[in-house]
């Protein structure tokens, strides 16, 4: 390999994304340092488990459901409030998942046209403030669950109370929180500009910018 197609592949390494299906294969190990990598890898793990019992509980939920109107002519009678608990469980972990991923949309008209160091300096500015907003929204909604749990009131088939419909909003919130956090911090140690705490910026091969 010659030093212009040595040079040309580090610079696709630098702008491609870094996390794709090549990552899910494995469990995820941030490689942030001491306990920011603990943290990182802890949200991560819990994302997985949070979106895989979602949705498989709403497939499973949703065909059994299904299976016994048309077959034993009797619906399961909790089966849409256990869907609408696993709409906002998916929902809300998945904002996380996708703020790992890089995935939430980006105006970034003005954002491409500046040089790499300011460009370094407003995503960590744009993830600093997210994260504030963030952790702000997860205050609040915790302020509303415990509202709701102070009222009493519980779901009319499955008889549980109505707040744990919506303890996953707090949770999802503050775990998109913690990601962007971490995001800024990883811009802060690394050299590349990173989208998150394992994307780097860029677009990948298949991608068209417009």
């Amino acid at each position: 390999m010659n030093d212009s197609e040595h040079h040309d592949s580090q610079l696709q390494s630098q702008t491609e994304t870094t996390t794709t299906d090549d990552e899910e294969l494995g469990a995820y190990v941030s490689d942030l340092p001491g306990i920011l990598g603990t943290i990182d890898t802890a949200i991560s793990r819990v994302e997985s488990v949070l979106l895989a019992a979602g949705v498989l509980l709403m497939a499973l939920n949703t065909v059994s459901n299904v299976v016994g109107r048309f077959v034993f002519q009797s619906s399961i009678y909790f089966s849409e409030e256990l869907n609408r608990i696993l709409i906002i469980l998916i929902t809300f972990a998945g904002i996380s998942y996708a703020a790992r991923h890089g995935r939430h949309i980006r105006m970034s008209a003005i954002y491409d046209e500046l040089p790499t160091k300011p460009r370094k300096l407003l995503t960590i500015i744009i993830a600093l403030v997210t994260a504030v907003f963030m952790f702000g929204l997860a205050w609040y909604s915790f302020q509303y669950v415990l509202t709701l749990q102070s009222r009493g009131r519980v779901l009319p088939s499955l008889q549980i109370p109505n707040w744990i419909i919506f303890v996953w909003v707090p949770v999802g919130f503050l775990m998109t929180g913690l990601q962007y956090a971490l995001t800024a911090i990883k811009n802060m140690i690394e050299k590349d500009i990173y989208l998150s705490t394992n994307v780097l910026e860029g677009y990948s091969n298949d991608e068209m910018e417009i």
